[in-house]
């Protein structure tokens, strides 16, 4: 009676789950879809952060892309130049490889006024929520968001305001993506100098808000003796394919919001 009871149930459960074992290893095995070698290949070629800058879910989703012809190799900034190039031969492909950039902050705030004290949860998300606390709108908050998202260690805080290191950045764009106000872009890692501000403002407003904001006055404009910089929207904005990094701009800037880099 105790082995009608106990044990014949146990026998039919275990004989029951062995079948389907049996059944998924075999139709696993008829159903599955051969993966091509070629995408672990063009795995094994990126640069591995799987920091998802490229906007697909770490190395693995953007490699498969790539494989598909979904994906451009140029959105892996991190990837060196040599390694894409053998990712465009992988595939069969004559690809043009940007140049490499890296990752700057647009914003010189380290006399933004303070236009309110917030009082939170230490996040840029969080403070710009509610108004963020500085006069200038398009000021950096300095609470770290990028900070915590830069997988190469490559962002400090520095008198309240994100400071990017040249040297460590692999412009993946997980900071880019991080910051609520759209400060952090890519200039050449060539480069010489970039704008450190983004308010579009005109000059009066500008001035109310931080003493070293661009004030569109044009001046570095006037001076750049190869024509790479222009006011738009009342911001300097430069071309690096003229820019030779003379450091005119640098110098004749009256609120230093063009720095070299």
């Amino acid at each position: 009676m105790f082995f009608d009871k106990y044990i014949v149930p146990v026998l039919i459960i275990l004989a029951v789950a062995a079948l389907f074992a049996f059944l998924l290893a075999f139709l696993g095995e008829k159903l599955k879809v051969e993966k091509d070698p070629i995408i672990d290949q063009i795995r094994e070629n990126l640069c591995g952060a799987n920091c998802g800058g490229c906007g697909y879910a770490g190395c693995d989703g953007f490699a498969q892309a790539l494989y598909e012809g979904k994906a451009d190799i140029n959105k892996c900034n991190p990837t060196s130049v040599e390694n894409k190039q053998k990712i465009a031969q992988l595939l069969g492909k004559v690809v043009e490889i940007d140049e490499p950039t890296v990752a700057v902050v647009h914003c010189n705030g380290v006399n933004s006024k303070i236009k309110a004290n917030y009082v939170g949860y230490k996040d840029c998300k969080a403070a710009a929520s509610v108004g963020g606390g500085r006069a200038c709108s398009t000021a950096c908050l300095g609470y770290g968001s990028c900070k915590s998202v830069c997988t190469q260690d490559a962002i400090s805080i520095v008198n309240g305001v994100s400071v990017i290191d040249k040297t460590k950045c692999g412009s993946c764009g997980s900071c880019i993506n991080e910051c609520p106000y759209a400060l952090i872009g890519r200039v050449p890692k060539s480069a010489k100098v970039y704008v450190a501000c983004s308010n579009k403002c005109k000059g009066k407003e500008v001035i109310a808000a931080c003493q070293n904001g661009c004030i569109a006055c044009g001046l570095c404009e006037k001076n750049c003796p190869s024509g790479a910089i222009t006011l738009k929207g009342n911001l300097a904005q430069i071309d690096y394919a003229k820019c030779n990094g003379c450091m005119v701009c640098v110098s004749k800037c009256p609120k230093k919001c063009i720095k070299e880099l």
